[in-house]
């Protein structure tokens, strides 16, 4: 994998986040394997393998880890509305971080097409 070298400031945000995104997600994953070999839900380890590819992919500079990390998050509701019905205090932890890094990584796509308007240069000849 290739890593894409910040050239904005724009470009270090997006780096940054993509960054934490797989240092977030690689203790999910880990104690989601535990959990998993414990007899416990496998949502924690699918998770976390999803939110590390999802930041390695921004990291290669693919808007590809934007949606997969979003397509996370839009699965994980459902699974906390099912594990803990509408108990709010028990739905905050469970959606509330990961809804909260959603938008900061939504609001990455501007990033992701400026830089593929970058890389596709069309010639005309006249």
């Amino acid at each position: 994998m290739k890593i894409n070298k910040p050239k904005t400031y724009t470009d270090l945000a997006v780096f940054a986040l993509a960054i934490l995104l797989v240092f977030l997600g690689l203790p999910l994953f880990i104690m989601g394997v535990q959990l998993l070999v414990l007899g416990g839900s496998a949502y924690y380890a699918l998770a976390g393998a999803a939110i590390i590819v999802s930041g390695g992919l921004m990291l290669a500079g693919s808007v590809k880890g934007v949606w997969l990390y979003l397509m996370a998050v839009a699965l994980t509701w459902p699974w906390a509305f099912w594990e803990v019905g509408t108990d709010v205090w028990a739905l905050l932890p469970r959606v509330f971080g990961p809804s909260l890094l959603a938008i900061a990584v939504a609001l990455t796509i501007p990033v992701f097409h400026r830089r593929d308007g970058e890389k596709t240069v069309v010639t005309r000849k006249v």
